[in-house]
């Protein structure tokens, strides 16, 4: 994988795209992208404690001298909500094409995720990022900046996938980082009914969340010809045939799959896109926050 998650051609175009939150419109009535969130602004608005990955130019040092203490000074500003970045680590995040073995799902949702943080560092926006994996949470903290793409970035390239997905339990401290009304887009193959579950309850919970599922070729063509072994990464369940016999019924039943995933997330109320491993990053966050998903605020 290239050292840049993000390709020239694909960080070029970002440039027309905007992050647009339901939610906070609709809570504030006036327009596309305005919300009261804190951050760095004009207007006075509140301390809070220091937490891992804020600036440090966000310090009020005069009151560090006085309490021995680190509090960040929040202003008021025009921006949406805090963003955060979910992404699944679970084994079938391992799979890529033949064609292009070093171009896994978790490879594209590496770089699905540094380029909607690059979206919201050009927003001036807080961005943090959650990797979810059978060990539990992989969690950097919201911020801003430069220094926080930077670490954002290197800790995607520390996850890697292997397992299944999170149990419940592994899941709590989701619910400290992600505050209500909070931004979540969640990239995944959506296999796992456990990973439509959690965007369920966190929708249920007030975050907007939108969904970013990222399928192989194969998945799309399948393009078999001859005998073959499937193996399920997750479960180790083998399946012995021939890949033309295989198609029809393969297409008609992950078609069939991928459609009841889609009307649950509507039913939900959660917009979704998907990324094929041979298109371009940006093909579904133009989906997600191009000027077509913009009208929809207007």
């Amino acid at each position: 994988m290239s050292p840049d998650l993000i390709p020239p051609a694909v960080r070029n175009r970002l440039k027309s795209l905007r992050i647009t939150a339901r939610r906070a419109v609709d809570l504030q009535g006036i327009g596309l992208h305005h919300s009261r969130s804190r951050g760095a602004g004009l207007e006075f608005a509140q301390y809070r404690a220091y937490e891992r990955g804020d600036e440090p130019r966000a310090i009020d040092w005069k009151l560090y001298a006085r309490s021995d203490r680190f509090f960040v000074r929040e202003s008021e500003r025009e921006s949406p909500l805090a963003l955060w970045l979910l992404v699944d680590a679970s084994a079938s995040m391992a799979q890529a094409d033949p064609g292009r073995p070093d171009w896994s799902r978790l490879a594209a949702a590496r770089g699905l995720a540094a380029a909607i943080a690059e979206l919201a560092m050009q927003q001036g926006d807080r961005f943090g990022l959650i990797g979810l994996s059978h060990a539990g949470l992989s969690l950097l903290a919201a911020g801003t900046g430069v220094r926080q793409r930077d670490r954002l970035a290197l800790e995607l390239r520390r996850l890697d996938a292997g397992r299944g997905f999170p149990a419940l339990g592994q899941l709590a401290p989701l619910w400290d980082r992600v505050g209500a009304h909070d931004l979540v887009v969640m990239i995944s193959d959506f296999f796992d009914p456990a990973t439509l579950d959690l965007a369920g309850r966190l929708a249920a919970a007030r975050r907007e969340v939108l969904a970013i599922e990222v399928l192989t070729v194969t998945e799309r063509d399948f393009p078999y010809r001859g005998g073959y072994r499937f193996r399920d990464p997750e479960t180790g369940e083998e399946l012995l045939g021939d890949g033309v016999a295989l198609r029809d019924d393969f297409l008609a039943r992950f078609g069939a799959a991928r459609a009841e995933r889609h009307a649950r997330l509507d039913s939900l109320g959660i917009r979704h896109a998907a990324l094929f491993l041979d298109e371009e990053l940006d093909v579904p966050l133009r989906r997600l926050f191009g000027s077509q998903a913009a009208a929809e605020y207007r």
